[in-house]
């Protein structure tokens, strides 16, 4: 049993050491010197400088497309929410025809790939003028599948004395969802927001398509073009990287708690 456990252990940080190293060698070709870049054998040790760091932040224009995407990946993180909650609950809450049907209708769209809705929806959106701008970027990810169902599991779970108890005082669904089922579903609203932002944050084919102006293209579009300009500097090119990583690896470890609660359904906030 000891033996099996510590084999189990070593296992777990063997993979966990194989999924970090790449983040972790970024870090240090960001901080090194010009020299220890190419260095044989390579330092694995991070020195401390910042000189292409520094360059990065104060000539490169990087704070235009992090307000693009932060713009971009907050205003989608709220729509997400507001129609996978509403969604969510009428299809937990609801009794109308045909629900089960919606319901497998809306799962059914995680299995369609993205890339065979690309010529359609560039041509719906070419034929909208919305090309080229944030709208485009913002609107088709205003829904998540898997935030409808994600919240749908939440509201099932809510035992229903809880919306008869608020129906005798008055309550309206709409406030019911605001004031009881929302902070209920606290967990459900954490992780939605959290991946929603992270893959937001991480959109990359699909404005590369819709967009060409610099000035409305978010972070992972900007990349590419770093990667032209420094293709032969990698301590700014993994600056820029890691000024790309930051955001979303210091949510992820904040957060992560709260990611895998939503997720295995657990501390709904429900007791009893």
């Amino acid at each position: 049993m000891v033996v099996a456990r510590l084999i189990r252990r070593a296992a777990t940080v063997a993979v966990a050491v194989g999924f970090a190293f790449p983040l972790y060698w970024v870090v240090v070709t960001a901080f090194n010197s010009h020299g220890g870049t190419y260095s044989v054998p390579p330092n694995f040790v991070p020195g401390f400088h910042p000189g292409a760091f520094v360059y990065v932040l104060t000539h490169a224009g990087w704070e235009r497309y992090v307000l693009n995407t932060v713009l971009i990946a907050g205003t989608t993180v709220l729509l997400v929410l507001v129609t996978s909650a509403m969604a969510g609950y009428a299809l937990a809450e609801l009794q109308f025809r045909g629900s089960g049907v919606l319901f497998f209708m809306i799962v059914g769209v995680m299995m369609l790939p993205a890339q065979a809705l690309l010529i359609p929806q560039y041509a719906v959106a070419l034929h909208l003028h919305l090309l080229n701008g944030y709208l485009i970027q913002i609107i088709p990810f205003a829904a998540s599948t898997f935030g409808v169902f994600l919240f749908r599991q939440f509201f099932k779970g809510l035992p229903r004395a809880y919306w008869e108890a608020a129906r005798l005082e008055g309550v309206g669904h709409l406030r019911y969802i605001r004031k009881v089922a929302i902070p209920l579903a606290r967990p459900a609203v954490v992780t939605v927001a959290l991946l929603t932002f992270i893959s937001s944050w991480n959109q990359f084919q699909w404005p590369l398509i819709m967009t060409t102006s610099q000035s409305v293209q978010p972070v992972e579009v900007a990349l590419t073009h770093y990667m032209q300009t420094y293709e032969e500097n990698w301590r700014r090119l993994m600056s820029v990287v890691i000024l790309a990583l930051a955001p979303i690896v210091a949510l992820f470890l904040l957060l992560q708690r709260h990611i895998v609660a939503g997720v295995a359904g657990r501390d709904s906030g429900v007791t009893g």
